[in-house]
């Protein structure tokens, strides 16, 4: 199960692959900037922020990053183009790590796609996201391809048929309307709606890989952040200890990449999927007497003794 015959692909977003066998290539963490009801917004409308607190946040995501071995990238929300252009100049400003825009409505989405464009920075930018629910996908594909993206995020989500079958129906659906010629980098988010259906979208991801070979993850925070209850009968401990075992589990169950929520959440996750991805790349040496051969790999970086032991024995 932690092996697929269909050849895995790995796509290259910035300086990160992403993708392949799992236990190939760490989890790629991706920490939300300007969400709803993130403290740092002080004016939507004007796209006035706290950029102090801001940086600060993502020094720590890039520390983390480094210290841990796993890739890591922004993404950032919006609800209109000015808006996203004063979050995309800072973003810019302060560091060199890739960065996806996500928005609810197209409009907005375009606007901020185009504004990169001009900038001569989609090699950084990932699109967030081509939904099975747009309104007219052959449009956004269109105008899509005309700006030039080259990373995109699949969301083929069903919820006529919550099941794994219903995303696998989805995807074939926006294949199918991508055509011959899609972006350079593709990436299926199988959606996690709640805490326990972060079950049903691993499943997911087990089958899509199993099929199409194409990298795979969802968002766990939708579940521990949707989940109230768990902060009010646990307190914010046991809530952080939910926020880090759902991220974990999903880095273990054939998750390439992963949209962990508010960057605050970064010193909890990044430990817990950094471990669960050292547990997944053992696992595959036990089957297949094969390491990571990244030496920034959670296993190498934060292992190295035991992987020493193991090099022996291979």
């Amino acid at each position: 199960m932690f092996h697929f015959e269909k050849p895995q692909k790995v796509m290259q977003i910035g300086p990160w692959r992403v993708g392949g066998q799992p236990g190939e290539n760490p989890t790629l963490l991706i920490g939300s900037l300007f969400h709803k009801g993130d403290a740092l917004i002080e004016s939507r409308k004007e796209g006035r922020f706290n950029r102090e607190r801001a940086e600060r946040l993502i020094r720590q995501q890039e520390r983390l990053s480094l210290e841990t071995g796993l890739p890591s990238m922004f993404d950032i929300v919006a609800n209109s183009g000015d808006e996203f252009k004063a979050y995309i100049d800072f973003v810019l400003e302060v560091t060199d790590l890739p960065f996806a825009i996500d928005a609810w409505m197209l409009k907005p989405k375009l606007e901020a796609a185009q504004y990169v464009q001009e900038l001569g920075c989609l090699d950084r930018m990932v699109y967030n996201s081509l939904n099975v629910w747009s309104e007219d996908i052959p449009k956004e594909i269109e105008a899509i391809r005309k700006i030039g993206v080259k990373h995109l995020v699949l969301v083929p989500f069903d919820d006529q048929d919550l099941l794994p079958s219903g995303r696998l129906t989805g995807l074939r659906r926006l294949l199918e309307a991508l055509g011959d010629n899609p972006s350079e980098t593709l990436l299926v988010d199988t959606s996690v709606m709640n805490t326990p259906a972060a079950g049903i979208a691993s499943w997911a991801n087990y089958q899509i890989k199993k099929e199409f070979g194409l990298p795979v993850g969802n968002a766990p925070a939708n579940g521990s952040y949707m989940w109230k209850e768990a902060k009010a009968m646990w307190g914010k401990e046991g809530f952080a200890a939910v926020d880090a075992v759902l991220h974990g589990l999903c880095g273990l169950l054939w998750s390439d990449f992963l949209f962990y929520g508010p960057l605050t959440g970064a010193g909890r996750i990044f430990p817990a999927v950094a471990v669960a991805n050292a547990l997944l790349a053992t696992i595959r040496f036990a089957q297949e007497s094969q390491l990571p051969t990244g030496r920034d790999h959670p296993l190498q970086k934060l292992f190295s003794d035991f992987v020493q032991k193991l090099e022996k024995r291979s």
